[in-house]
């Protein structure tokens, strides 16, 4: 109390007092503070309080604030301080923290805060740190931010501040660090920025700007460490005057489109550490820069650009640590001189027409961990000492003209993850240990000219999961030991030389989708358990030497739409259990199969399914070996004629009725047929379609049209999509809330020609497609559950225990990995969701609602502009939001919100987040709370560990940059790793089953 003026004290003295003047002060201070407890609070404090800023620990009864959380005083006692990172803090920016006089550091990131960023900041004029980065600002930057003297670090990244950055700028005095990553700024990058001279750090990222050059005066700041331009629209030339740099570490410029030559000029950086040039358009060669003066260049990225010629042997001789020239036009040999760094540990050069050798010491100086050098020229064999340091996880040589064998050094290379040799010439038997590598989960083989047999030592490559050894000379037998591969998920070894019999363990493979031993010389039968596979959606056994029955459990297999087992000796009836698969290919021809085709199957559809059978007798096939006199037969094909005649002309004028009836009575609805494609074999006709499309049998609307369940005359049911014709880009939307849609009426057949092609057992299978006079028609599986947005987040998800949400999240993660990776072309889904991810009669998960999706032109990168933006309100990945440029970074991101749904059971959007969204609201409650509080009340306990670790990974996919986020494969392969290493989780699905069928009733 002693900033009182004394006076006061004077005027409340009472008339007579025998207490002295210092005791008196002593009694007024005390009643003062118990009658009023604020006034106990220094000022500084009260300006806290009144900001509105409290959290826990704050207490108006302390003397000094310096011991609240997030504030720090400095030797005066003096506020000088405030870090409010993730404190959920909400409303406008608290101008009134500009009385704080010693206030230096200020820091309120990942929060809430909102409107604009008042001009008044300026009265802040000790900061010297200003961090308000991830929050809700919005509006222009205030130009006044520069009159802040003593400001060095400036950060406003992931808000949505619109508008030109302020030319004022150049005006900061002492300003080192300036970050304004992921905004809505436009226009161009002013000049005047060259002017901070003391600038360290400028990083732009990721911003609208308009299309203009890299201002030249940026060769100005001598003192800049760090230059991120990514993604902001550049175009020109890189500008000489960058020679000027000489402290410049990081140069990134990645995704713009620059043109011409890296200047020459450049010789002059000196003490470039990382230089990306990523995703650009240059032209022409790379240039001679001097490139021994670099001494300091640790990394080189220049892929995917145009450049051509040579690479420079001296670029080669500097220490570096990575260098990426991938996708260009470098012709040549790769320089000797790359095996003297001691500190290369990345090496990627695909999409190249380089020539000659792997330099022949390549890894023998340095710990290399990645190469790539697929789709190049090389050719020679694999240099021994490739993982001499004993670091290498990925060695990636595809499509090249190499040759020789697979170095025994290879084999003890215990850290490799990832081996793909297909489309070489390689020759001779493959090291024992190389196949019981234990980190290594694919394994690539394809085309080669490999021999001899599968190793018993494979049973160490327990992380296995793909195995894809076809098209080479292997022979003999495959090992038992190969059914202890329990990560494994594909097989694939035809076109070899194998023999002997499928070993029984087979059938323990329990994630193996893909099995394929085609053309081989395999004996026996089909193994008995093969019903044990329940994740196999391909079987192909055909053209080799199996006998004996078609086990009738096959007819078991849940997901199973691929059987070939043509061109073998098998023998015995076609199982009636056939009848249950959804099969998209069925072969069974040139067998020793008898009796009759089983019913579903009788149809000219199937008709070269069952030939070269002599002992099937089939009505569509007009095979039906029986011992029968010619002259019965004859008799009995003339009586048939007599009655199939008689029978045809009273069918003729039956249909020519039903015909004329439909015809006028589609014409009055507008629902004239004029095309009807399919995609697969189909039991039932567009007919039984069109009759069923009432109002009774609607199931879910949307802004494009109305979803139909209807059954069919066969019992099963499809659900049918019925479109206008100005929607007629918008197909398989069965909840159209998406923020806009590409209505392109001319597309839509290519698009459901694409569409219609896909194969997977976790993608909504497309069955036919009709084109109407006013509509458009789409008939795809019904799959009875629904979608898991209404499980989740409709007062179902008492029903989804942790066990099926991370199936389900497995399920969805392997359908859009086929989209990106395996899918020719690959497909960018665009509105990935809870609601498009629909659920099975045993949950299993499928991609669905392919509306808005696009194909990936490899002439654009892998990167395609949309003139609108797509995708669902709380899915749409912050840099599509406002670049509409779309990869499947934007999928992967979508993706990461759905396992946070899985795992806080909350929906994407909802009004307790405030003008935030699920993504920011789980980063800020597991920053201020905990886990505990994020992760849904009702899902079992004992899987906690399990579900954290579910959720990095949706933290992870959500990035807010794309180059963070892993690839779709990236994401299966990891919910695989979990999946295995949760021992409990078969027997509580078990239980959660259970739970289903009883509340299900």
């Amino acid at each position: 109390m002693n900033h009182h003026h004394p006076h006061c004290f004077s005027a409340m003295q009472p008339p007579t007092s025998s207490l002295s003047p210092f005791s008196l002060l002593l009694l007024l201070l005390l009643l003062s503070s118990i009658l009023h407890p604020s006034l106990a609070l220094n000022q500084e404090g009260q300006i806290l309080l009144a900001a509105k800023l409290p959290l826990p620990g704050w207490s108006a009864a302390a003397a000094t604030p310096c011991n609240w959380t997030g504030v720090a005083c400095d030797s005066r006692g003096s506020v000088a301080s405030l870090a409010l990172d993730g404190a959920s803090l909400a409303g406008s920016f608290p101008i009134s923290l500009c009385s704080l006089p010693s206030l230096s550091n200020l820091s309120l990131s990942n929060n809430y805060l909102n409107s604009s960023l008042p001009a008044a900041i300026s009265a802040c004029r000790n900061l010297a740190t200003l961090d308000l980065s991830q929050n809700l600002l919005v509006g222009p930057l205030p130009p006044s931010l520069s009159d802040l003297p003593f400001l060095r670090y400036l950060n406003l990244e992931g808000n949505s501040f619109s508008g030109e950055i302020p030319p004022s700028f150049g005006g900061f005095r002492r300003l080192e660090t300036l970050i304004l990553t992921e905004n809505l700024l436009s226009g161009a990058i002013p000049a005047a920025l060259g002017n901070i001279t003391t600038l360290k750090k400028l990083v732009l990222a990721y911003n609208p700007f308009f299309q203009s050059p890299i201002p030249p005066e940026l060769g100005n700041l001598t003192n800049l460490e760090e230059l991120w331009l990514s993604d902001c629209s550049l175009t020109g030339s890189i500008p000489s005057s960058f020679g000027r740099l000489q402290r410049l570490r990081n140069l990134d410029l990645s995704d713009n489109v620059l043109s011409g030559p890296i200047p020459s000029h450049i010789v002059e950086l000196i003490s470039i550490e990382q230089m990306e040039l990523y995703n650009n358009s240059f032209s022409g060669p790379l240039p001679h820069l001097g490139w021994s003066n670099l001494t300091k260049l640790r990394r080189f990225d220049a892929s995917m650009n145009h450049l051509s010629g040579i690479i420079p042997f001296e670029l080669c001789g500097l220490p570096l640590e990575s260098l990426n020239l991938f996708q260009n036009e470098l012709e040549g040999m790769i320089p000797e001189s790359i095996t003297r760094s001691k500190n290369l540990y990345e090496l990627k050069l695909f999409g190249n027409p380089l020539t000659g050798l792997l330099p022949r010491e390549l890894g023998k100086n340095s710990a290399l961990q990645i190469i790539d050098v697929s789709y190049c020229n090389l050719t020679g064999g694999i240099p021994e000492f490739l993982c001499w340091n004993g670091a290498l996880e990925e060695l990636v040589l595809i499509y090249n003209a190499f040759s020789g064998s697979i170095p025994a050094s290879l084999g003890k290379c215990r850290t490799l993850q990832r081996v793909r040799f297909r489309g070489n010439g390689f020759s001779g038997e493959v090291p024992g240990e190389f196949w019981g590598l234990p980190d290594v989960y694919l394994l690539d083989l394809d085309g080669n000219s490999f021999s001899g047999g599968v190793s018993p030592l494979i049973a160490g490559a327990r992380n296995l999961s793909t195995l894809s050894i076809s098209s080479n000379r292997f022979s003999g037998s495959l090992p038992r030991e190969i059914g202890s591969l329990d990560a494994l998920i594909q097989l694939s070894a035809r076109n070899n030389e194998l023999s002997g019999e499928i070993p029984n363990s087979i059938v323990n493979l329990r994630q193996l989708g893909s099995l394929d031993l085609s053309n081989n010389g395999i004996s026996g039968g089909i193994p008995n358990g093969i019903h044990h596979l329940k994740q196999l959606n391909e079987l192909n056994l055909a053209q080799n030497r199996l006998s004996g029955p078609i086990p009738d459990e096959i007819g078991s297999l849940p997901v199973l739409n691929y059987l070939d087992l043509s061109r073998n000796g098998l023998s015995g009836v076609i199982p009636l259990s056939l009848q249950n698969l959804k099969l998209n290919k069925l072969n069974l021809s040139s067998n020793l199969l008898t009796g009759n085709v089983p019913p579903l199957f009788a149809s000219e559809v199937y008709r070269d399914s069952f030939l070269g059978n002599p002992g099937l007798c089939s009505d569509a096939s007009g095979a039906c070996s029986v011992g029968v006199s010619e002259h019965v037969r004859v008799f009995s094909w003339m009586l048939r004629s007599i009655f199939a005649a008689a029978a045809f002309v009273l069918l003729v004028g039956v249909v020519w009725f039903v015909f004329k009836y439909r015809r006028l009575e589609r014409m009055r609805n507008g629902a004239d047929l004029t095309k009807w494609t399919s995609f697969h074999k189909l039991g039932f006709s567009e007919f039984e379609i069109t009759d069923c499309l009432k109002e009774a049998n609607v199931i879910g609307r949307g802004a494009s049209g109305k979803v139909y369940k209807v059954v069919l005359s066969n019992g099963e049911a499809v659900a049918v999509k019925k479109l206008h014709e100005r929607d007629g880009g918008s197909f398989m939307s069965s909840n159209d809330n998406s923020s806009s849609l590409d209505s392109d009426s001319d597309g839509f057949e290519a698009e459901v020609e694409t569409l219609g092609r896909i194969r997977h057992k976790n993608i909504v299978r497309l069955w036919c497609c009709c084109s109407a006079r006013r509509c458009k028609l789409l008939v795809y599986e019904y799959l009875p559950n629904g979608s898991l947005g209404d499980l989740l987040h409709k007062g179902t998800k008492k029903l989804l225990g942790w066990p099926t949400r991370f199936k389900i999240a497995l399920d969805a993660a392997e359908g859009l990995s086929y989209l990106h990776h395996d899918s020719v072309p690959p497909i960018v889904h665009r509105d990935v969701k809870s609601n498009n991810i629909l659920l099975d009669h045993e949950f299993g998960a499928k991609i669905s609602d392919f509306g808005v999706a696009k194909v990936v032109k490899t002439a654009s990168n892998g990167v395609e502009s949309m003139s609108v933006i797509a995708g669902s309100c709380g899915y749409i990945a912050p840099e599509y939001a406002y670049t509409l440029r779309v990869n499947e970074k934007s999928d992967i991101y979508s993706f990461g919100v759905v396992l946070l749904e899985l795992v806080t059971g909350r929906p994407p959007v909802d009004p307790e987040y405030g003008e935030k969204d699920l993504v920011s609201w789980v980063r800020a409650t597991l920053e201020s709370k905990g886990t505990s509080h994020v992760v849904d009340p009702e899902l079992d306990s004992g899987f906690e560990e399990h579900i954290c670790r579910v959720l990095d990974v949706g933290l992870l996919c959500t990035s807010s940059l794309p180059i963070n986020r892993p690839s779709m494969r990236r994401v299966v392969i990891m919910l695989q790793e979990l999946g295995a290493n949760m021992p409990n989780l078969k027997e509580k699905e078990a239980n959660i089953f259970t739970t289903f069928d009883k509340n299900l009733g």
